[in-house]
Order: structure tokens, then C-alpha cells, then sequence
């Protein structure tokens, strides 16, 4: 990450511009039933409308941001395991309005396992990542612990990306990388996590090991064995920045209140810090140490640490950073925080420091760093009329290609049904930390073409979708799926006559039948007031019924809620749903509708 591509700001010209959403076709006596979104809607976190914002500014699933600038505009990477495409992309130009314009990986093409017909790939995937820009060229590293370091290169954000470029295998490094070009040496750096895996007797330091490797100066060869800059429990997620002439390392850290527990454990007792390392030497070092953000009380305990430091055109700098689930908050995954940043005796202090300890603590409203620029949000609703997907949906490991379309049946989504994988080793979620007695080996996780989006906030939201089941065959099993670290479905299944019912089904697979469905029409609404949810179904889109009963929404597997659509066949390749529109009303931004 080399600091003058991010300090570098040329002359901002402010627009106005009018972002939104897809449109929906949902019918027009349907009234949207959160805000009027002629200028923008606004709600419990992000742009307030006023000048100000509400931390979350991105209250989603997207964990571990770095973030690049490159003119008057800043582009986020987030990690989002094996879903599929990964490395999700999204741009801003005030930092707190962000909408999705991509992904670098089309898909995880680097290894078996993520594939339709394996779907063993559970929690591994696309990790914490590092986006940068030199020389003309997009460059975004990141770790697949089962594989090792990657790099995947662009002329535009936007792609097409190169495939990944394998650097360092697996055996040498756990992840989080992080680069830097230093112009002035002309010398290419980056630093990684090698937790262990390197770590000699003679270190006595308990936790990771934080590594520099030089690089070549195309950013996609390692040139030397690496050497040891830092050790730390916990410590992870490093950043690099020369700034006056001092160099900076930005690294995650546990401290332990409550050694009972490991790190990452719920426990409000125990918290992961930012730490900085300052050296005005080398960018080996020596260093110093400093904490510059802990928890504190804007978000009840909650730690908060692991971002990207950035600067305004004013000259102020800024900190994105996300939560971490380390206790009962029921978040749904890891949101994006934006923090003011103040220089201390050459230390960037992140947050506000509420208890006059030195240390920084998130804050929950503030002004907005840059002011001019409408409310905007990544998409959500869609009528399913382009034929590309948009950029907000994400399928559960790589796609079956041949079993979904948009073209089929202009205006629709296609999902065709694919028998579902054996219940043995080799496929679905491996015994690691995505399993234990939760319904893992249920049938859900190894069903090909799941297809969603990431819920927004934790307060209220309703999505709604409307499903043609007419082509459903025999022993399919299709519909609305709500999904995270556990799932929960309504749908329609087929029986060997022909017959379809309506189901629901609970996380560990026990289903609930309901009335039998005579008419090809079938819209699903599902509603959550905070992490409690509910089903209801109609056969016209004006009359609902409530089915199944009240259920958890739970961020689990590193993994928030999810909404979206299943389609399966218990004995063979048959049967589809079409989707015709959904959309999702929720309490945040979102952007105005022309």
C-alpha cells in the first residue's frame, strides 16, 4: 500500500450525483414501507441527511475493508469467504456513502473445493485482503489458508482481473497481507502474517509472527526468506505507511481479560485493540508501540480494530475499521465503522478518547468528512431485467453455470434444480470451525446455485419476492432462504405425484408441510425485528399468511444473515423456479429512486 497513491489528492470537483438502486417491479400499488425515497432514505446508521453520519456507516456483512484512493474517489475491498464472486469492490467519494461496482475474483478458480459439485470449501475462500494502485495497475493480495498467498492484478477496478498469481504457499503463511512501494528506495514490500508456521524455539513471544518480504517491483514476486518485524497474540491484519519521512505499521491485537477463552471467543472481557508500530529508521524497524483504538462505549463492548487509514481533501485523516462479534451484540457479521483520526506527539489516535487514557474509542455519530454528495447505498432490490447479475447478489461457492439464466426468460431469474451431493467426505462443510451439532451435514449446504444478498442492519427490514414454481419436478425443493451460520427456508416442494406443498424448514432440516399450492404464483415475505424473524407467503401479492414459526437470525461461521433464493432436486437434475422481482425495505440509507 504505498502511501503517495493515497495522499496524492487531485482537485475535487463536487457532483451531484443521483445513485440508485436497481428498480423493482413490483407492482405499483405496493408502497415502499420504510421512507419516501425521493431524496434519499435515510435511518438508524449511515449518511443522517444532516451533514452527519451514524456509525455502522456500512452496517453489513463486510468484514476486513482496506481501502485505496486514487483522486477524488476511494475504493473498498472486503473478504467474504467462499462465496462466490469474491473480494467484493465497492467506491465512495465522501467515505460514508459506498456502493458495489464489483468483484476481483469472477470466480474462485484456484482450487476444487469451491466448485458446484464439491461445495467443500466452508470458511476458507477469499480472506482479509490488500488493495493497491501503482503504476497504473490495480493490484488486490490476499491468503486462502489452504492455499497461500495470491495476487490478481487490473487495469480498471472494475476488470477484468488477471487470475491469481500464486507467490508463497501455505506451509509459510496464514494471511492478512499487506504491500508498500517505496519510491524513493525503489524497493517493494509486503508484510504478512506467518502466525507459527515460521516461528523458531528462540522466540519466547506468545502469539503471531508479523513478517517483511521484499517484492519485485511488479508487485507479484517474493525476493527474499522475509524477516520477523513484530510478535503478538492475535496480531494480524497489518497496514504499512511512510508518512514524513516515519514509518507506520497499522496491526490488529488481542489483549486477553478473560484467559479462559481464546481469542475471537465471545467474551466481553477480552477485546482486539489497534496497535501502531512507529519507526523513524527502517521499515524493519525498531519500533515503538502504541495502542489507538479499543473498544469503548458507543458500541457496548464491542472490539474495534482491522481497517484502512485515509485523507480528506482537507487534509484530515480518517479510519475505517469494523466490529468484531466478540459478544452477545447480535450484529449481523462484521460492519464498517468510520472514525476521525487526531495526531498525538506523531501518534494517530483513531476515535475519540472518552477516557482520557491516551487511547482512542470508536465514536457513533460524527460530522462527515466530506460534505456535497447524495445518499447512496449498495444495491439491493432487482427486477431481474439486465442480463448480468447485479453486484449485491453472491452464490455459495462457484455456480453450476449451465443451471441458472437471466436470459431464458427476459425479466426473470432462472434457477434450474441439480441433484444434491452425497452426504460424505469431500463434500459440503468440513469438520473444522463451520461444523458441530447445527445441521451442517444437512442437505442446504451442499445444494449447488444457492443464490443472495447480505442483510442490512439490525434493527428492522422486510424482503419480499415473488416466484413462478410452474416448472418445479418431481423431489425439488425451491424458494426464499435466510441464511448465515444457520439457515432457515420457505419454499415449495414437489412429491413424487406431482403435488407441491408449501414447507418450511428449520436449521437442523426438520421440515414443517403446509397446504398444498395448485397456481404457479408464489410470493414470500420475510420480516426481522432485530435478530427475530418471521415467514409469510401469498398466492396473489396482496394477501398474506404467516407460516412456520418465529425464529434466530444469527451471525455464526464468521458469517452475517443472508436473504436469497434455493433450488434442489433430492434424486436428479430437474425442475426450476423463476424469480420475477425482490425487494428489500430496511432501516439505513438508501439511495433516491428516479
Amino acid at each position: 500500500m504505498n502511501l503517495a497513491y493515497k495522499t496524492v489528492l487531485k482537485p475535487l470537483i463536487i457532483i451531484l450525483l443521483v445513485s440508485f438502486a436497481s428498480c423493482s417491479s413490483k407492482p405499483e400499488n405496493k408502497t415502499i414501507a420504510s421512507k419516501d425515497l425521493a431524496q434519499g432514505q435515510t435511518g438508524s446508521f449511515g449518511d443522517q441527511g444532516d451533514g452527519t453520519y451514524i456509525n455502522p456507516i456500512l452496517n453489513a456483512d463486510y468484514p476486513d475493508s482496506d481501502i485505496e484512493q486514487v483522486g477524488d474517489t476511494y475504493y473498498m475491498i472486503t473478504s467474504k469467504q467462499h462465496m462466490s464472486p469474491g473480494m467484493p469492490i465497492l467506491e465512495s467519494k465522501d467515505m460514508v456513502n459506498w456502493t458495489n461496482v464489483g468483484h476481483v475474483f469472477d470466480s474462485l478458480s484456484w482450487a476444487p473445493e469451491y466448485n458446484w459439485d464439491r461445495m467443500n470449501g466452508y470458511s476458507f475462500g477469499t480472506w482479509a485482503g490488500d488493495l493497491a494502485y501503482h503504476d497504473g495497475t490495480w493490484y488486490c493480495y490476499q491468503i486462502d489458508y489452504q492455499h497461500g498467498l495470491m495476487v490478481a492484478t487490473a487495469k480498471d477496478i472494475k476488470g477484468p482481473w488477471s487470475k491469481p498469481i500464486m507467490m508463497l504457499p501455505k506451509a509459510k503463511v496464514l494471511d492478512d497481507p499487506a504491500v508498500f512501494w517505496d519510491e524513493e528506495a525503489h524497493k517493494a514490500y509486503v508484510i504478512i502474517n506467518t502466525a507459527g508456521k515460521q516461528k523458531a524455539a528462540s522466540n519466547k513471544i506468545e502469539g503471531n509472527e508479523n513478517r517483511i518480504y521484499e517484492m519485485s517491483w511488479d508487485g507479484t514476486r517474493i525476493l527474499d526468506e522475509g524477516k520477523l518485524v513484530y510478535t503478538g497474540m492475535g496480531a494480524e491484519a497489518a497496514k504499512i505507511f511512510k508518512i514524513a519521512g516515519t514509518w507506520y505499521i497499522f496491526l490488529a491485537q488481542w489483549t486477553m481479560g478473560d484467559t479462559s477463552t481464546k481469542p475471537g471467543v465471545k467474551n466481553p472481557k477480552n477485546d482486539r485493540k489497534q496497535i501502531v508500530l512507529r519507526s523513524k529508521e527502517s521499515i524493519y524497524g525498531p519500533y515503538e508501540v502504541k495502542t489507538v483504538l479499543e473498544k469503548g462505549t458507543a458500541f457496548n463492548n464491542r472490539s474495534a480494530s482491522q481497517g484502512a487509514l485515509m485523507q480528506a481533501p482537507d487534509k484530515s485523516w480518517w479510519y475505517m475499521h469494523q466490529l468484531i462479534q466478540n459478544d452477545t451484540i447480535p450484529f449481523q457479521g462484521r460492519p464498517q465503522c468510520l472514525e476521525p483520526v487526531n495526531w498525538v506527539d506523531g501518534w494517530p489516535i483513531i476515535g475519540i478518547d472518552e477516557d482520557n487514557d491516551g487511547i482512542g474509542e470508536p465514536v457513533k455519530q460524527y460530522k462527515k468528512p466530506i460534505d456535497g454528495y447524495p445518499i447512496a447505498a449498495p444495491s439491493s432490490d432487482d427486477d431481474f431485467s439486465s442480463p448480468k447479475l447485479g453486484f449485491q447478489w453472491e452464490w455459495n461457492h462457484n455456480p453450476r453455470n449451465t443451471h441458472w439464466s437471466l436470459t431464458e426468460r427476459p425479466g426473470w431469474l432462472r434457477l434450474k434444480a441439480s441433484k444434491i451431493l452425497p452426504n460424505e467426505k469431500g463434500y459440503g462443510p468440513n469438520i473444522n470451525e463451520w461444523t458441530n451439532n447445527d445441521g451442517s451435514d444437512s442437505d442446504f449446504w451442499r445444494a449447488s446455485n444457492t443464490l443472495s444478498q447480505r442483510i442490512m442492519g439490525i434493527t428492522t427490514g422486510t424482503a419480499e419476492a415473488k416466484f413462478d414454481i410452474s416448472g418445479m419436478k418431481p423431489h425439488q425443493l425451491a424458494g426464499f432462504v435466510r441464511y448465515g451460520g444457520v439457515f432457515n427456508l420457505l419454499g415449495i416442494e414437489m412429491d413424487e405425484n406431482g403435488k407441491k406443498h408449501l414447507f418450511y424448514m428449520d436449521p437442523m432440516a426438520q421440515k414443517t408441510k403446509g397446504p398444498e399450492i395448485t397456481g404457479n404464483d408464489l410470493y414470500v415475505k420475510t420480516s426481522n425485528n432485530s435478530n427475530q424473524a418471521t415467514y409469510e407467503y401469498s398466492l396473489d401479492g396482496e394477501n398474506y399468511k404467516p407460516f412456520g414459526p418465529t425464529f434466530t437470525i444469527a451471525f455464526g461461521k464468521w458469517t452475517g444473515d443472508r436473504l436469497g433464493f434455493f433450488s434442489w432436486n433430492e434424486k436428479e437434475d430437474a425442475g426450476y423456479i423463476d424469480i420475477d422481482w425482490f425487494t428489500y425495505d430496511y432501516d439505513g440509507p438508501k439511495a433516491a429512486k428516479l
